[in-house]
């Protein structure tokens, strides 16, 4: 028995009139004996020619639309149904999961051959080098305008370009996947954690250098450091001098308790004669995030979230203050001028601790509260002190005035469902920067919201290779070039400003020639 299809099912499509095939050779006759009437008339007859097969054309578009059928998938290149299965199977695996799958890595892969153009779509319709060069002269357009669109033209031409890690045993090259990157402020240093195969993790340092041609070279340090437990979060801690140490929460494993480590940076190398300095753990179990504060008042306190509640700890002294929260304080971030520490939470609370009034009781130390609809997985406090940034579980980045204690900007795009994910202020370039849960790596405008770019990830998309990226002015130290670096899989790519850049060893040799 013949199987239906739905194609095969419909009645071809006729013209109406059946005599007007009679008619037309009639009307050619006609136009031979006069052949002033000719053209008008064929010309009508093209218009009418046109207008029907632009509605065929349509009827035919709407007609490959195939109608769904509960529980049937239609695939258009075998032009036939399938039938679905709720959950795996082994007769027949295809399933609505693997479906949607497939068709996110075919998109995936469109926008990274996309990507791959050296002319890419502007990021806003009209914008280019030259037009604003000319705004400028002319005197249209702020010079702080001006900047900051130049960034946005610089951004869109990012390409990525992968960089080989240099060791000091390149016999045995990192396998092991990146799972979390962090710079510090001059971005020379990038501390990173690796998950290893056999369980655990590994973590330690890359030091980033730039030459004046504007190449970058990456070096791992000499010492790893391998741990059973998982890192939940990292923050450069200034001790002795800028970004000296380095803040882990190491979450406990079996018969391992958790602990809150400060670590000397110069620890990660054999060559470094300083001496490593303070190395601290402090007994503080479940810790979900971390904060140095660099308010000169409190320059050796850190603060760690836990569960329902937040504890503050002088580095030196040892002194200890706890406030107790309705919810589990999943990101953290202190301000700059005032000692004044922001939480966010899992319940979407929003608030702050002033250190200068650690005495009082009740929550009422809490300066300032305000609410998102989701559990907070990042809060980033801009150098106005007056703005916070914040990203919830739903995928909602919204820009708050403390002052007033309400949203200003929304930052639309972002896709996250359930993920720990950070987000990334760049002020002096005007971006905010974010990885979601489907791996692709946004860009915005800090300023008004604008989507400036999606870049795609380089692998495949899995929730264990979400990518994690540091944005820099100066990627690799004082003479470097902003950029964006991201870590996926075992991999380090890295996106200059500079369209023409190539890599360090491929410039030295031009140079030689």
């Amino acid at each position: 028995m013949k199987k239906w299809n739905w194609r095969e099912g419909q009645r071809p499509h006729r013209r109406q009139g059946a005599g007007q095939g009679h008619g037309w050779h009639r009307d050619n006759r006609r136009w031979s004996d006069h052949d002033d009437a000719g053209p008008s008339h064929r010309a009508s007859q093209r218009r009418h020619e046109d207008e029907s097969s632009s509605s065929s054309s349509s009827s035919s578009k709407a007609s490959s639309a195939a109608p769904e059928l509960p529980g049937f998938y239609f695939d258009p290149e075998k032009n036939r149904y399938f039938r679905l299965l709720p959950g795996h199977n082994n007769c027949n695996p295809l399933t609505r999961e693997q479906l949607q799958e497939k068709e996110r890595e075919k998109q995936r892969s469109k926008m990274l051959a996309e990507d791959e153009k050296p002319r890419k779509k502007a990021p806003r319709t009209g914008l280019n080098t030259s037009l604003l060069l000319q705004k400028r002269h002319l005197g249209l357009l702020p010079e702080n305008s001006y900047c900051r669109l130049v960034h946005e033209v610089k951004v869109s031409g990012m390409r990525r370009h992968k960089i080989e890690i240099q060791s000091t045993d390149n016999s045995n090259p990192n396998t092991d996947n990146f799972r979390l990157i962090v710079g510090d402020s001059a971005c020379e240093r990038v501390f990173t954690v690796n998950d290893v195969s056999h369980g655990g993790c590994k973590y330690g340092i890359m030091n980033f250098s730039s030459s004046s041609r504007g190449s970058l070279s990456v070096e791992m340090c000499d010492n790893l450091y391998f741990t059973n437990r998982k890192v939940n979060s990292i923050c450069w801690a200034s001790v002795n001098y800028p970004d000296s140490h380095v803040l882990l929460c190491l979450v406990g494993a079996a018969d391992t308790p958790g602990c809150v480590s400060l670590l000397p940076a110069s620890l990660f190398s054999n060559s470094n004669p300083d001496q490593p300095g303070m190395l601290c753990s402090f007994k503080i179990s479940s810790a979900w995030s971390c904060a140095w504060c660099l308010n000169p008042q409190f320059d050796k306190t850190f603060s760690t979230g836990l569960s329902r509640r937040v504890i503050m700890k002088d580095a030196e002294t040892g002194r200890t203050q706890t406030y107790s929260t309705g919810s589990d304080v999943l990101a953290q971030q202190f301000a700059h001028r005032v000692p004044v520490l922001f939480n966010g939470c899992r319940s979407g609370e929003i608030f702050s601790i002033d250190l200068r009034q650690r005495g009082r009781r009740d929550q009422s130390w809490k300066t300032s509260r305000f609410h998102q609809e989701s559990a907070i997985t990042s809060v980033r406090v801009l150098q106005d002190e007056n703005y916070l940034i914040a990203a919830d579980m739903l995928g909602q980045i919204k820009l708050w005035d403390v002052r007033v204690t309400k949203p200003v900007q929304e930052y639309k795009g972002h896709y996250n469902e359930h993920a720990y994910l950070p987000i990334h202020v760049n002020e002096p370039e005007g971006l905010l920067l974010a990885v979601g849960q489907d791996c692709y790596t946004r860009l915005w405008s800090l300023k008004d919201g604008h989507l400036l770019r999606t870049i795609p990830s380089p692998h495949p998309v899995a929730n264990d290779l979400i990518p994690s990226v540091v944005f820099s002015s100066k990627l690799g130290g004082c003479r470097g070039l902003p950029g964006l670096l991201m870590a996926v899989k075992h991999d380090l790519y890295y996106f200059p400003y500079n369209t023409d850049y190539q890599e360090g060893g491929e410039q030295q040799q031009q140079a030689g020639d």
